[in-house]
């Protein structure tokens, strides 16, 4: 199964999300930003990371955080370890949910969050956002013998969608506007919501479409589920933190420049979506063509800036 193909006015709108927070903001005089202020200080950064979020944001077999989105924030660490003078940060991994993560940011409990998380305009509000790391949409896992091949097929049925969500968003809004009558109820966080699925408690479970392909990889549950419908939502993705902080803004800028002038971006991609991962499974989800040329942009504007 391939992300979502390209959404031109989507892409705009990612676009002018991940980019203008250091435009918008006012940031300290002198010195440096709070945030990095606060990392100089302690010596170490604090990455919010996610336990079941794969490819981007899980534990492996002995609970260590692991993911696409932790080496991105890795390589954000390095820069930011650059900007303060201090080569040797310490990185602290925070647990957070889909529910607490924004929270976790503001009430400066992390510094960065690395899990898979949509930058969309309603949290550009509250907090900033990396350059486009990936591109999803919400869709349904159903059991493999259901009859079910969208979201109509469900009405008066019960689906399960994960607290704090932009999944939970698009659902209750489809079911207002087409009258579905579903009985939407809620899991913690994505492992509760499959499990859920998996116990019979609902007959479809809706969030990203390569989170719910993680799932099944991961659970080796191929010959259970399957992923079917629409795309019912836009979702992409981007590393989040404080916004507010151009001076911050700048380093998780040119950490991705970085990473594309570099030409590792679809390396990366490819070592956690195509071969097989740390925990021994493999995703096979090929890079889109969309999230390859927004890749191959970080790329331009590098050698531009060179």
């Amino acid at each position: 199964m391939r992300p979502l193909m390209a959404i031109s006015g989507g892409l705009l709108l990612a676009a002018c999300l991940l980019a203008t927070d250091a435009l918008a903001q006012t940031g300290g005089s002198e010195g440096l930003s709070p945030t990095l202020s606060a990392i100089k200080a302690a010596h170490a950064v604090r990455l919010g990371y996610r336990e079941s979020s794969p490819p981007f944001s899980f534990l492996d077999q002995a609970n260590r955080p692991i993911g696409y989105s932790l080496e991105l924030c890795e390589a954000i660490v390095e820069e930011i370890g650059a900007e303060v003078d201090d080569p040797n940060l310490r990185i602290d991994y925070v647990k957070v949910t889909s529910d607490d993560r924004i929270d976790a940011l503001l009430q400066n409990k992390i510094d960065l969050e690395c899990g898979s998380t949509t930058a969309n305009s309603e949290r550009g509000k509250r907090v900033a956002f990396s350059p486009l790391m990936f591109v999803a949409g919400t869709k349904l896992m159903v059991p493999k013998a259901s009859s079910v091949q969208s979201l109509t097929d469900l009405k008066g049925k019960t689906i399960v969608v994960t607290k704090g969500t932009t999944n939970e968003q698009a659902i209750r809004a489809a079911d207002q506007k087409s009258s579905l009558g579903l009985t939407i109820v809620v899991g913690a966080d994505h492992e509760q919501s499959y499990q859920m699925l998996v116990d019979g408690k609902a007959d479809a479970f809706a969030t990203d479409d390569i989170l719910l392909s993680g799932l099944i990889v991961r659970h080796k549950a191929q010959d259970k589920f399957r992923v079917t419908g629409d795309y019912l939502s836009y979702d992409p993705y981007g590393i989040m933190f404080r916004r507010g902080e151009p001076q911050l803004s700048a380093v998780v800028e040119r950490a991705f420049r970085k990473l594309g002038s570099n030409h590792d971006l679809v390396p990366l991609y490819n070592k956690w979506f195509m071969a097989r991962m740390p925990t021994g499974e493999r995703m096979n989800v090929p890079i889109s063509l969309q999230l390859e040329e927004a890749f191959k942009a970080m790329d331009d504007s590098a050698s531009a800036n060179n």
